[in-house]
């Protein structure tokens, strides 16, 4: 199958996808779930039955009682069905009985191959979408489902490069007027020692916010060999990680986390950034960094550091820590909850964490938004959290500051293929030099 160029879709609205292939985790345990509320149904289409779509599609089935997945895509048909399964096990089932039908996905609503998205969006029974594809197919895939004015939860990043910004925040603006809501997976905006933390620094209890560190450094990431008659175009789909315009590198496939939450703290993106980085100890056919540190300027000369990296055998540090003229926030991944203290160390805040709860949190409010009528329409700001990644990795790779204006307004930064296909050619993989790469 041939496709058009993204731009090509972007004037027509018709668009090229395809899904993630990881395999996907456990479910959680039917004992959770409540019975269905009365009311309307909403149906889902899972668009990406990988490690995130599953997830997804289990954690809106975990929390929501009104929902059912009805349609499922990606790229793998078999890896879908095996995916229907076991959400079905997980939710249709009881003592090896069956007790409901939340999970209603016969085969020929299975559906493979690069334009599968396309036949969910066009079913008329499909309410919202859960779009969990590698991101470089996430500002189409997001188009699509707001043209088809369908609800959206949209996986973080958003986008991997400029072009792909220009089409969220037109989808954004599209889905406000038309009364679509979009919720996106940036889940530390709704994880409570987040929110709550964030609340306290707005209330001034550490004073004037004076800079912020925001940091996700681990150790190594996946990587996929290529397997026997793997075409360029499958092979790099496989092993999307290590492809820029795929994945958009460790900044925005990861770290946008981190980042969003300075968007979060500062209040908007940040005017500049200025970059450095390495790469000495990555697969050879990948094009991905070992580690990107950017300094976020922002308009009144406040700065956040930010620090990524994927080095075996060294410390991890995952954390958020933000920097007042009267004491210091600590904002820590995952389950570690939220720390203040004075400049002396005197605790002044403390609340635990839950990662789990937040990833629930994301789709118990998307879907009682749409349940009540209250549109939650997120996509910019995401995007803009997105925006920052790309910032700080295209600085990085060249080795120039790369402003905000430049980006969002002069920058013609476009990693689409210009043709795709299954099997096909892909983009040729290069790693990019700072001082031969240059902003574009």
């Amino acid at each position: 199958m041939n496709e058009p160029s993204r731009r090509d879709f972007l004037a027509t609205t018709a668009a090229v996808g395809a899904a993630s292939l990881i395999a996907p985790h456990g479910f959680g345990a039917w004992e959770s779930l409540q019975s269905a509320a009365p009311g309307k149904v909403i149906n889902i289409g899972l668009i990406g039955a990988g490690g995130r779509g599953s997830g997804a599609a289990n954690d809106s089935l975990s929390i929501n009682p009104n929902v059912r997945i009805v349609a499922i895509a990606d790229l793998d048909v078999e890896r879908a069905k095996g995916v229907r399964d076991a959400l079905a096990e997980a939710h249709n089932m009881k003592d090896g009985k069956e007790v409901a039908k939340r999970v209603d996905v016969p085969d020929d609503r299975i559906f493979g191959g690069l334009d599968g998205y396309q036949k969910v969006l066009a079913m008329k029974d499909v309410d919202l979408v859960i779009l969990a594809t590698c991101p470089g197919f996430r500002p189409i895939h997001i188009t699509a489902a707001v043209a088809a004015r369908k609800h959206v939860f949209a996986e973080k990043p958003v986008c991997v490069d400029v072009a792909g910004y220009h089409a969220c925040c037109a989808a954004h603006d599209k889905a406000q007027a038309q009364g679509t809501t979009i919720v996106t997976g940036t889940q530390y905006r709704r994880q409570t020692s987040f929110v709550e933390g964030i609340q306290k620094i707005r209330e001034g209890m550490i004073g004037e916010v004076v800079g912020m560190t925001a940091r996700y450094c681990s150790n190594g990431i996946w990587y996929r060999e290529r397997k026997p008659g793997m075409s360029d175009m499958e092979y790099q789909i496989n092993n999307w990680m290590h492809f820029i315009w795929l994945s958009g590198d460790q900044a925005a496939e990861q770290a946008v986390h981190n980042i969003d939450v300075i968007h979060w703290v500062m209040g908007g993106p940040p005017v500049r950034a200025f970059s450095s980085g390495s790469r000495w100890n990555r697969p050879a056919d990948s094009e991905m960094w070992d580690s990107v540190s950017c300094d976020f300027e922002f308009a009144d000369g406040r700065i956040a550091s930010f620090t990524g990296r994927h080095w075996n055998n060294a410390d991890n540090q995952l954390d958020n820590v933000v920097y007042g003229s009267k004491g210091i926030a600590y904002l820590r991944a995952f389950d570690g909850g939220t720390l203040i203290t004075d400049r002396n160390g005197k605790e002044l805040f403390k609340i635990a964490g839950s990662l789990g709860a937040a990833y629930r949190e994301e789709h118990k409010q998307l879907v009682d938004a749409i349940s009540n009528g209250r549109q939650i329409v997120e996509l910019r700001q995401t995007a803009e959290a997105s925006m920052m990644a790309i910032m700080a990795r295209e600085s990085a790779y060249s080795g120039q500051i790369a402003t905000w204006d430049f980006m969002v307004n002069k920058s013609k930064l476009d990693l689409w293929p210009k043709s795709m296909s299954i099997p096909g050619d892909a983009p040729k993989p290069f790693v990019r030099k700072p001082g031969e790469y240059r902003l574009q």
